[in-house]
């Protein structure tokens, strides 16, 4: 009988870290193609700081949403997402098989981060 191999990592020494900032809740989608009101919609937004380009990287998915696929159908767009913590502007893409929207942008980004994220985007310029 042989003994399963075990795993040497140990995982509680991350297991309540997070590298990464985000946000997860309502948002209003504004966008650039449309000349309606801003859709309310909910988002997984998440993001990190990329020292290779020297700027803030964030990204998530949009829920299904009925105005937002009436509004692009499947295509790309860009719009202006505004959370109660900012506003930024992301390109719509890549739709999901359960009908979820990817929305990427750069820089300052629509929700919370910390302070040394930021820090580390001015100083690269």
């Amino acid at each position: 009988m042989t003994t399963p191999p075990t795993d040497a990592h140990d995982h509680d020494a991350h297991d309540d870290h997070d590298d990464e900032d985000g946000y997860r809740g309502p948002a209003s989608l504004r966008l650039e193609s449309a000349d309606a009101e801003p859709l309310e919609v909910e988002v997984t937004l998440r993001g990190h700081f990329e020292p290779l380009d020297g700027r803030y990287h964030w990204y998530g998915r949009v829920a299904v949403h009925p105005g937002l696929e009436a509004a692009l159908g499947g295509r790309k767009g860009t719009g202006l997402l505004t959370t109660p913590h900012g506003e930024a502007v992301g390109e719509l893409s890549d739709v999901d098989p359960w009908g979820r929207y990817r929305i990427v942008g750069t820089s300052t980004p629509p929700f919370a981060v910390g302070a040394g994220d930021l820090l580390a985007e001015e100083s690269s310029r």
